[in-house]
């Protein structure tokens, strides 16, 4: 019943997701290392509030040659409570 909690991906699925991440990235002339600062960038916003499990993180794009929305599945572990340092 409750199967897609738990659902795995297959590798050829993995790859495809991969693939296409890289052949979005290179129609936007992105860097890969600019896309690990963009994560290291929403992480570090993102853990001023929650605390995140980064061996969940996902980030894709998403799109089609006239837009592109970059996806992010971040899995929260937590909400921080008290201050943050601002």
């Amino acid at each position: 019943m409750f199967g897609w909690f738990s659902r795995k991906q297959q590798s050829k699925d993995v790859a495809r997701d991969r693939l296409k991440l890289v052949l979005m990235q290179d129609r936007m002339a992105l860097a890969p290392h600019t896309m690990e600062q963009m994560k290291d960038a929403v992480i570090m916003a993102i853990s001023r509030f929650v605390e995140i499990d980064e061996n969940g993180l996902e980030f894709e794009w998403k799109g089609n040659e006239r837009s592109k929305a970059l996806v992010a599945n971040i899995p929260v572990r937590s909400v921080r409570r008290g201050k943050t340092n601002d």
